[in-house]
């Protein structure tokens, strides 16, 4: 039987979190039907000094969630049209967070949560069962010698920040 994750998983250094969130599932359950696939690629955004971390200008009302408890969904939308799906790290009041890239087959962060049907509804709510989104350890060990890393995505105007490996994938 899968074992969900807890919260105090979430409650750790962030760059430790990501690469640890490797080869677990993402799982939501949607009416009588539930969707899971393998976290395949995440990247970390770790606090206020970290430019492209949208925490860095501060707490916002889109932003304060990343302030927050670790374990708790952050959601945002780009483009204003597609979602991204983020879990808080780290202690309450220091703000990072793991964005999934990649689940299974299904790359990129915008296509995961159309595949998952995530939007806003779930921002700010707790990684758990209860409410219909969780993180799984389905018994698959990485070893860290198997994961990459990478420049994060998208974040050029981030300064010397953009060159961080803080990207992880298989």
């Amino acid at each position: 039987m899968p074992k969900i994750i807890p919260q105090k998983f979430f409650n750790r250094p962030t760059l430790k979190v990501a690469q640890e969130l490797l080869g677990k599932f993402l799982v939501q359950k949607i009416g009588k039907k539930t969707v899971r696939g393998m976290i395949m690629e995440v990247e970390a955004y770790i606090g206020q000094k970290d430019k492209a971390c949208h925490a860095s200008r501060g707490r916002t009302e889109r932003t304060k969630v990343m302030f927050g408890k670790a374990g708790y969904w952050y959601v945002y939308s780009i483009y204003g049209m597609y979602y991204c799906l983020n879990v808080v790290t780290e202690q309450k009041d220091y703000p990072a967070a793991v964005l999934i890239r990649s689940v299974g087959d299904i790359k990129g962060p915008g296509r995961i949560c159309c595949h998952f049907k995530i939007d806003k509804k779930i921002n700010e709510k707790p990684a758990n069962k209860k409410t219909g989104l969780w993180i799984e350890d389905g018994g698959v060990k990485t070893k860290t010698r198997q994961i990459k890393r990478a420049k994060r995505i998208g974040v050029d105007y981030a300064g010397k920040c953009k060159n961080k490996k803080w990207r992880f994938f298989f």
